[in-house]
């Protein structure tokens, strides 16, 4: 038996290699998504992001304020004006994505101890465009105020709220790449397992394929086999490569993956099962990468998300393997806490591997 389940198990890379279609999307497009997807989040953050100052007062301070400004990489001041309608109306042409409004009782305000009521207006269209902003126009205002109020501290009991600073535990950079693309690499390595497997047992299935229990074990291994390195290649040299952040529970992660991927290699072969044609895979699976993504708790909360839906989205293989990468990978956990996922994924891959392992040699033989 294990001389044909090693036999088995070579025969399937060398059909895996003979298919050109099969041979890009299990291998060559993780080479190929490691590389071309970071590239889009190179830059990490938002920068020269346009706005308007409306400066109504005109006066030492105002200027101050837009000096400082001008010197955060976050924004580019594209025009001061002192007509706020004319800063509005460029914002709903989209020239512009903020507008800082700068009273005439700015100067007055503060040597009384009041508040200023300096006004910030964000477009929301691009929430990121509006965090980088509203960060680099704050920082640039209270720089100039502590800086002009020391001027007036013994006439004035007014002092500036003491900042928030903000640090990053996990994504040290607060940038959209190491935000992303830590929640992405998962998600590839499940798609493309799971399409290229149908892929293959589909074709398979065409030419009446009666597999023995030999064989199973071997497409098993030989899948396992691919996923263990594409995951290596990427949670290892990708995320290195592009400086994300990595290797948080590195003894966690070795656990974590075959386990992981052995509900993906069930959910694969279980959905091949039902397959006629190759091409049929393309039909099936390719279009569940997005509903996948935003099921994941990455681009958004589940605890936001309708109870039914929060169901739905913890019982995929997807989403407890991207929560528990992010967790080992990025947050650096102890393996204690991802336990439960753990135990889900290895329960769903002998549920799906157990129903697999029933259509497609089982089942087969007594038909």
């Amino acid at each position: 038996m294990m001389k044909n389940f090693f036999r088995f198990y070579l025969q399937t890379f060398k059909n895996i290699a003979s298919n050109s279609s099969i041979l890009t999307t299990m291998i060559l497009s993780v080479f190929f998504y490691s590389f071309f997807y970071p590239i889009a989040y190179e830059g990490q953050k938002a920068e020269d992001i346009p706005m308007i100052i409306v400066d109504e007062e005109q006066s030492h301070l105002s200027n101050q304020i837009i000096t400082e400004i001008q010197k955060s990489p976050n924004v580019k001041v594209k025009q001061v004006t002192g007509n706020f309608l004319e800063a509005k109306n460029m914002i709903k042409e989209q020239r512009a994505e903020a507008i800082l409004l700068l009273p005439s009782n700015l100067s007055q305000s503060l040597r009384r101890g009041e508040m200023g009521g300096i006004g910030l207006y964000l477009s929301s269209a691009y929430f990121l465009q509006t965090k980088e902003a509203g960060l680099g126009i704050a920082a640039g205002i209270e720089n100039a105020l502590v800086e002009y109020l020391q001027k007036f501290s013994e006439i004035s009991h007014f002092t500036p709220h003491l900042p928030i600073h903000q640090i990053p535990l996990f994504n040290t950079l607060s940038g959209y790449g190491s935000y992303i693309f830590p929640a992405v690499a998962p998600l590839i390595i499940h798609q493309t397992i799971l399409l290229g497997l149908c892929m293959l047992i589909a074709a398979y299935r065409e030419k009446n394929w009666l597999p023995s229990t030999s064989e199973f074990l071997g497409v098993f291994f030989a899948a396992l086999s691919i996923g263990c390195l594409g995951c290596l290649f990427l949670f290892g040299f990708t995320f290195w490569w592009n400086d994300y952040p990595r290797g948080g529970n590195l003894s966690g992660m070795l656990i974590a993956v075959p386990v992981f991927l052995s509900a993906v290699i069930g959910l694969a072969m279980l959905i091949a099962s039902y397959l006629d044609i190759s091409e049929r895979a393309g039909h099936v699976i390719v279009f569940t990468s997005i509903p996948l993504f935003l099921l994941s708790g990455a681009a958004w909360p589940l605890q936001a998300m309708p109870r039914l839906m929060q169901w739905f989205a913890w019982s995929l293989p997807s989403t407890n393997g991207i929560q528990m990468f992010i967790q080992l990978n990025q947050m650096g956990v102890a393996t204690f806490f991802v336990v439960p996922k753990l135990i889900f994924l290895a329960c769903s891959s002998i549920i799906l591997l157990s129903c697999a392992y029933y259509r497609l040699v089982i089942r087969s033989k007594h038909l």
